[in-house]
């Protein structure tokens, strides 16, 4: 950043100008003249002489302009001293030392550079609360410019960097501003057109020009602009959703309380292992104004999954239709009517430009990605018009393939099952295939709920021997309704009873179980993989293959031949994603992804897929506890 395009009289004649003291300089202080006379050419080559360096350009013009200035009382730096003030710091405190300790084997370039800043480094305060200003002619770039790093003794943190003086210069100004700008009599030049920009920004950013609009919000929060810093963190939430951002006072209001507090709520809600988090959370919202028991009632929603996002109007019925189709399995199509509803939006206030209350609904804000976020984003609303982005492709991919995926950003089944049932309504599941007096629950992650599920050692009224599964359920397709468990791990063995003739009262129903470690009559465990089909409560087809031996009773059909699919010479995955396929393509089986590994699902428990064991069969239970120390 070189000084010489930088105008040091406009800017420092307009600090000078708005100045005032700030909170702890005592009212009434008359006007402060916060620099010198500029220092002549002779006086600063004289220091220069001294310092045995030349000065960095912007701190050189500055000089010129101003020989020293007050910066702040909360800075940290008071004041910047002038040409004859200046001098080498050499580390009287010996942080050299303290910074070498810590650079490891394979340190980074810029901490070397900061290890060795202390011992070359020019000290430019003359007052402070036991802070440095140091620049540093080891930190240059090609413009001849100095990095200023901003040392401050009491804090124990690294030094703050700035690539010039001249950007250090400019962060004090807006931290002047920062620290005044909750004073309603703390009106300028500079805050008049500050606001003028988050207003600017503000509707940029409902006609979907978020990109815009950001760095406009980022500068004016720069500046401590009321509300500046809740747009930003707006837009933030949704360019990285589930990360934590702070509305501030919104919380409390009753206008916006709808959207904001139950966002506000989610960190504590997913730390409940902190102690007493609950409780510092809970104080920190009613000092903002909230009144506990609404804090306490929101929290409690999300942690237990009852929480709804409910807003108004025609959004607010778009947002029921989308839950319904998540909640079902269905998040793409969930998300489309979303993104189609977007455009009728409506702020509740003026502070409000997005409808950050979705990202807290168990089953809805799971389906805003970084993607769906900026999509969300570049989405006129609010009565505002604009070009509508390019949508964002559906993430589910089409069939079965994708459980043989092992991307590191997607839960893994390494063994599963499921029934899929032709025609049926997912709600008809618990009385086709559950055990008795079997419902579906509420929406909940399955992978918690089969977790938590009772072993049959704990239920009374189940035998040992009984394998009875917590499903997920749900639409895949149009055509079916599905019922999957990726998380028992239970083996497939010998006492294995299918439930596709059950299932099949009405019509077709399809049972796949892959056992990637299942029972094997050699030496040790090997893979299997079951199919078997129903339709009318007939089984029509079946195979089982367990490594190089296959049973088949029925009719299978050529494309699902499994002498044709499992092939000796191929790996268990590459078998596994060729059968795969073959379901997709001949029974149009599909299952989502999405909703499985990162959604909320209804779930029932099924009747057992195990018989009962035969005379002179035997069975072994075995269960295991870890026992803490």
């Amino acid at each position: 950043m070189s000084g010489e395009s930088f105008n040091w009289h406009e800017f420092l004649r307009g600090w000078q100008e708005e100045w005032v003291p700030c909170a702890d300089e005592g009212d009434g202080q008359a006007v402060v003249p916060l620099g010198r006379a500029g220092a002549d050419e002779g006086v600063i080559a004289a220091a220069e002489e001294r310092l045995g360096r030349r000065l960095p350009p912007s701190y050189r013009e500055f000089l010129a302009v101003s020989d020293g200035w007050h910066v702040d009382q909360m800075a940290g730096v008071y004041q910047l001293g002038g040409a004859a003030d200046i001098d080498w710091f050499r580390d009287p405190y010996d942080m050299t030392s303290l910074y070498e300790e810590g650079l490891g084997d394979n340190p980074r370039e810029e901490d070397v550079r900061l290890a060795g800043m202390w011992q070359r480094a020019l000290r430019l305060e003359t007052d402070s609360d036991m802070s440095h200003a140091l620049l540093d002619p080891g930190d240059s770039g090609q413009d001849g410019e100095w990095a200023l790093y901003v040392y401050k003794g009491w804090g124990g943190e690294l030094p703050a960097r700035y690539p010039s003086f001249r950007a250090y210069m400019e962060a004090m100004y807006r931290h002047f501003h920062s620290v005044r700008a909750g004073s309603p009599d703390f009106v300028n030049a500079t805050t008049r057109v500050q606001d003028r920009r988050v207003e600017e920004a503000r509707l940029l950013a409902l006609r979907g020009r978020y990109e815009d609009a950001l760095p406009l919000f980022e500068e004016a929060a720069s500046f401590g602009r009321p509300s500046s810093a809740v747009f930003v963190n707006q837009l933030r939430q949704f360019l990285a959703p589930g990360s934590s951002r702070d509305p501030g006072h919104l919380a409390a209001d009753p206008c916006y309380l709808p959207e904001v507090l139950p966002v506000q709520a989610l960190a504590p809600a997913r730390d409940t292992a902190r102690p007493g988090g609950d409780e510092h959370w809970l104080r920190m919202m009613t000092a903002r104004g909230v009144e506990r028991e609404t804090a306490e009632a929101v929290l409690s929603a999300l942690r237990d999954g009852t929480h709804r996002y409910a807003p108004p109007g025609p959004w607010g019925r778009a947002v029921a239709e989308a839950r319904e189709f998540a909640e079902w399995g269905a998040t793409d199509a969930a998300w489309r009517v979303l993104r189609d509803a977007l455009p009728v939006w409506e702020a509740p206030g003026p502070l409000l430009i997005a409808p950050i209350g979705l990202l807290a609904d168990p089953a809805l804000g799971p389906l805003i990605t970084p993607e769906r976020g900026r999509e969300l984003l570049a989405t006129p609303r609010a009565g505002e018009t604009g070009p509508l982005p390019e949508p964002v492709p559906d993430l589910d991919p089409p069939g079965l393939a994708w459980l043989t995926d092992r991307e590191p950003d997607q839960q893994r089944f390494d063994g599963y099952r499921c029934v899929w049932v032709e025609g049926a309504d997912p709600a008809r599941l618990p009385t086709l295939i559950g055990e008795e007096g079997a419902e579906l629950s509420a929406p909940a992650d399955p992978y918690t709920v089969s977790r938590r599920a009772l072993r049959p050692h704990e239920r009374e009224g189940v035998e040992l021997w009984e394998d009875r599964a917590v499903v997920a359920v749900g639409h895949s397709g149009e055509a079916w309704a599905f019922a999957f468990d990726g998380h028992s791990h239970r083996s497939l063995d010998t006492l294995f009873r299918s439930p596709a003739a059950a299932a099949s009262s009405s019509g077709r129903a399809v049972v796949v179980w892959c056992d990637p470690a299942g029972s094997s009559p050699g030496d040790g465990p090997a893979a299997a993989f079951h199919l078997s089909v129903a339709e009318h409560g007939e089984e029509l087809y079946a195979f089982t293959v367990r490594g190089t031996e296959i049973q088949r009773s029925g009719t299978v059909p050529e494309a699902l031949d499994p002498a044709r699919l499992f092939r000796p010479e191929d790996g268990e995955t590459d078998n596994q994603r060729r059968v795969l396929r073959a379901l997709h393509t001949e029974l149009g089986l599909s299952l989502p992804r999405f909703a499985l590994t990162r959604g909320r699902l209804r779930t029932l428990t099924t009747r057992s897929w195990t018989r009962a064991p035969r005379a002179g069969e035997s069975y072994a239970y075995l269960s295991f506890v870890r026992h803490r120390p």
